[in-house]
């Protein structure tokens, strides 16, 4: 097990996970393909788009939120054991890592929160009230 390596899982459902770290004593990070977001959430996070150009059989993402003081973003960022890999699924190229690194910065950086960003949170939770 390789970072990069994308694997199959068995959490609630079978999913995918990309490789953050190989396996060492306090095992494996990881982070979770999920779908693109609904509304955008520029100034709030960042997604890297994987899918189909990376050997994927579907369309998805790793999604990075920004710290906000008081508020702790949904995270797809896990760590699991060996055990927990079902299957490899693909394998990112080294360009997709850098991307997938300057993503993980970028959401480990506190950003300031101005009346904008928090007027845009605002209109996602909307926004997703109504989806549902």
């Amino acid at each position: 097990m390789q970072r990069g390596e994308v694997w199959w899982v068995e959490f609630d459902e079978r999913r995918l996970v990309v490789l953050l770290s190989a396996d060492d004593a306090s095992g494996i990070r990881a982070m979770q393909v999920v779908a693109p977001a609904s509304v955008d959430i520029s100034g709030l996070g960042v997604e890297v788009q994987v899918g189909a150009m990376e050997g994927l059989p579907f369309e998805g993402v790793l999604r990075f939120a920004f710290p906000r003081p008081g508020f702790t973003p949904c995270t797809w960022l896990t760590t699991m054991s060996r055990d927990d890999l079902i299957e490899r699924a693909a394998v990112l190229s080294s360009a997709k890592l850098s991307e997938i690194e300057d993503a993980l910065r970028l959401g480990g950086q506190a950003k300031e929160w101005t009346p904008a960003t928090t007027a845009k949170l605002s209109e996602i939770k909307d926004a997703l009230r109504t989806s549902r």
